[in-house]
């Protein structure tokens, strides 16, 4: 469980906050969206909860655990980090040494380390680039590869920093694939920073927050059919979204549709009814 109560975060010699009072808690097994405009304090946000940035006032409580000097080191070993620049995250010479790496620093026994290297390769379906080097990758095998290294590493916190978005269509089709399997596997709670809706769609749930403070939290569907409320967070509906309600618009009986596969279903009825 993630718990902030009344979090404030400022840089240094800012007088503006760019968190501001943030209370909220993130059950366990839950996949959160934030969403927001750029500047809105999506990053910052989750740099706070995973405990890389400490909060000017407030608490964040990992677990049960609440975070501070002493229990620091303690609470990020629960905690895995993917960040947009998958590139930026490597530190072996092939994606096995970075694999390795972050177990060796767990100090665990060598034949944990082999038995966790190898079934989440098989996992994350990296065997074969295990020998490479990570800059000789696509950036789907990139992320699948720093995915691997923070899974093996065994947290129960997942945090997405716009994982997604430097990637293709096909790339970025296998790392959502990927984390609906991990939140339909019940062991993580995942916290993902996203401008995706596919993404949102997702999750459980979409926080969002402009000018530091929340100012949606609610289910997916609920908050894209706001629209007043997705220009403030300045999000555009999926396509089969916005295409159903000009449907509507011009009289057309079809439901709300979030989905290509949902929009067809829909036209399917209307023109079996005619």
């Amino acid at each position: 469980m993630i718990e902030l109560q009344s979090v404030v975060f400022r840089h240094a010699r800012a007088s503006a906050a760019v968190l501001s009072d943030v209370t909220l808690t993130i059950p366990e097994g839950q996949w959160v969206s934030i969403v927001g405009p750029n500047g809105s304090g999506k990053s910052t946000l989750l740099k706070v909860i995973g405990g890389l940035l400490r909060p000017r006032a407030g608490q964040v409580i990992i677990n049960k655990v609440p975070l501070s000097n002493e229990t620091l080191h303690l609470v990020r070993q629960q905690i895995g980090f993917v960040f947009q620049n998958p590139e930026n995250q490597f530190v072996g010479q092939t994606v096995q040494d970075d694999i390795v790496f972050g177990l060796e620093n767990q100090c665990l026994d060598r034949a944990v380390m082999e038995e966790r290297l190898s079934r989440y390769s098989e996992h994350l379906g990296i065997t074969e680039l295990l020998p490479r080097y990570p800059g000789t990758l696509s950036g789907g095998q990139m992320q699948r590869a720093a995915l691997a290294a923070v899974l093996a590493m065994e947290p129960q916190i997942l945090l997405f920093d716009e994982a997604t978005s430097m990637l293709d269509e096909q790339g970025r089709q296998e790392i959502l694939g990927i984390m609906r399997q991990l939140q339909a596997s019940g062991r993580y709670t995942i916290v993902s920073v996203t401008h995706d809706c596919e993404e949102m769609l997702a999750s459980n749930r979409v926080i969002g927050l402009c000018g530091g403070q929340i100012i949606a939290d609610g289910l997916p569907k609920q908050v894209l059919a706001d629209d007043a409320l997705l220009r403030k967070l300045r999000i555009t509906p999926p396509y089969a979204a916005r295409f159903a309600r000009a449907l509507q618009r011009c009289g057309v009986p079809v439901g709300d549709a979030w989905s290509e596969k949902e929009l067809m279903d829909e036209l399917w009825t209307f023109d079996s009814n005619m």
